[in-house]
């Protein structure tokens, strides 16, 4: 019995039931950085003789407009702005060129209004646990004015607060 068998065809399945490809997942793209609070001017001369209580009186009677406090994350990214503005400086909060070491950034942001007290002690608590997790056991005023310190040392750790205290919904 010689028979012949016809040639085979390919078998397909319709497409329908052929097994769908699921495409690899990509990385998302890292979100966009947030905005950088600007540096604020240097306050005028009423700004700064007039108290802070008789500013929020007039705020409140519609006379002053007082700028909107920040959160601990954007006043640490505004208090970097501050020291690339008007350059940093070690020993003392301000200097008589108008250099600021990061406390008197800080107590600019707060006397002009753009911080309250308690958000700038929260900003205070995230910079001494970045300089506890790298070790540094010490306040962050005397880390600021060691004779070694660098303005790019500064800014990595306003840089690294502000992403912890942005981390942490601050």
């Amino acid at each position: 019995m010689n028979e012949t068998r016809a040639p085979r065809t390919p078998r397909t399945a319709t497409p329908s039931a052929a097994p769908t490809r699921t495409p690899r997942p990509t990385a998302q793209p890292a979100p966009a950085p947030l905005p950088v609070p600007a540096a604020p001017d240097w306050p005028s001369r009423w700004h700064l003789l007039i108290p802070t209580s008789l500013r929020n009186t007039a705020a409140n009677l519609g006379l002053w407009q007082n700028p909107t406090p920040l959160k601990p994350s954007d006043h640490l990214a505004q208090t970097l702005a501050v020291l690339e503005r008007y350059g940093w400086c070690r020993s003392l909060d301000f200097s008589p060129t108008g250099r600021m070491c990061i406390r008197g950034a800080q107590t600019l942001l707060e006397h002009t209004g753009h911080v309250t007290p308690a958000a700038r002690q929260r900003a205070v608590d995230y910079m001494q646990h970045t300089l506890r997790m790298d070790g540094v056991a010490m306040p962050f005023h005397a880390w600021n004015d060691l004779p070694t310190r660098t303005f790019p040392q500064v800014s990595h750790l306003l840089t690294a607060s502000a992403t912890a205290a942005r981390n942490h919904g601050e």
